[in-house]
């Protein structure tokens, strides 16, 4: 039997080298963040999400001291983005802000959808809630109250068009559920995008929309929209005047309200998506962030990442039932 003896300086190589084979991963996540975050927001510019994405990212980016970049990947019912943010890599420098729509409604209203919801994220933290509003344009659809509404368009079917921000979103749903609780018809025209369809109701083209008051209150505001239904289970403190759907109609378990949740692709470093859902709340907690949130509409929420699985998991049953029950099926 022969005996190789290894050089002593060959020896303390190879041990260096292991031992920096091991500690890359931490000292990569030690460091961390150094280079510029992304978050890709899988909706146009000027909607609730992208909205959302903007105020928050700005503070986490200051907070980290490096440049926090939104990007938008419209297109295909969020599907592009949220595509890409699940093939992205797991280090922590690119996140995904997602809407209710992409992470629980889009699981259970499409047959195939290129991620899955639940295994290709890690949750991050919850952001926002935001309720809904139904408004009309007051030049084209002259009704004031719900229960006008509802006569208009019993007595016109299929001639109202509602607008929404694509197939599968809140905006898309909650007016198909609508319909289905109140027996009346409208036509659905999908945008890509709140900002879009919005800005369409203003102009004219389209009658209604059941919108977030991220992107409708500053139309409202200016009386080019008027709001005449709430679809939360209380009545909203900017709209004190303004009847819940389930008031207004005496109708029970009326109530939808939409989120923005902040995720990392799965596989991201416990630790990285622990220090980014605390930046989250951190952010949420600030004056300055909860005073520009809330003049908008949105309720901050924040939280671990943990609060969120469970929360979209409720979501995805509840969005899911509703579906089945309704059977709301895409056009």
């Amino acid at each position: 039997m022969s005996i190789i003896h290894t050089p002593r300086r060959t020896l303390i190589a190879c041990i260096v080298t292991g031992m920096a084979c091991i500690a890359g991963p931490a000292l990569a996540q030690a460091a961390w963040p150094g280079k510029p975050i992304r978050i890709i927001v899988p909706f146009p510019a000027g909607g609730p999400t992208d909205i959302t994405a903007r105020v928050v990212g700005q503070a986490i980016g200051e907070s980290l001291k490096t440049p926090v970049i939104v990007e938008n990947k419209a297109g295909g019912h969020g599907f592009i983005g949220v595509g890409e943010a699940a093939k992205a890599p797991a280090d922590g420098y690119t996140l995904l802000m997602a809407s209710i729509g992409t992470m629980a409604i889009n699981p259970k209203l499409h047959e195939k959808i290129p991620y899955d919801a639940n295994k290709d994220f890690a949750p991050v933290s919850l952001v926002v809630t935001v309720p809904i509003v139904l408004v009309v344009n007051p030049q084209v659809l002259p009704v004031n109250t719900l229960p006008e509404l509802v006569k208009h368009l019993k007595a016109n079917p299929g001639k109202i068009n509602f607008a929404s921000a694509g197939n599968g979103g809140s905006s898309h749903l909650v007016p198909e559920y609508f319909k289905y609780r109140t027996d009346t018809f409208m036509t659905h025209i999908p945008y890509k995008g709140s900002g879009p369809a919005i800005s369409d109701v203003v102009a004219g083209q389209v009658q209604i929309m059941f919108d977030t008051l991220l992107t409708s209150t500053p139309f409202v505001k200016s009386g080019k929209l008027k709001v005449i239904g709430v679809t939360t289970s209380q009545r909203l403190p900017q709209y004190p005047d303004v009847p819940t759907v389930e008031e207004a109609l005496n109708m029970k378990n009326f109530e939808a309200s939409s989120w923005y949740a902040l995720y990392a692709p799965a596989g991201t470093p416990p630790d990285v998506v622990r220090r980014l859902s605390a930046e989250v709340d951190a952010a949420l907690k600030q004056p300055a962030i909860i005073k520009r949130l809330t003049d908008l509409g949105a309720v901050p929420m924040g939280g671990s990442p943990e609060k969120l699985a469970t929360f979209q998991r409720v979501e995805q049953e509840k969005w899911g039932k509703l579906i089945r029950d309704a059977g709301i099926k895409l056009e």
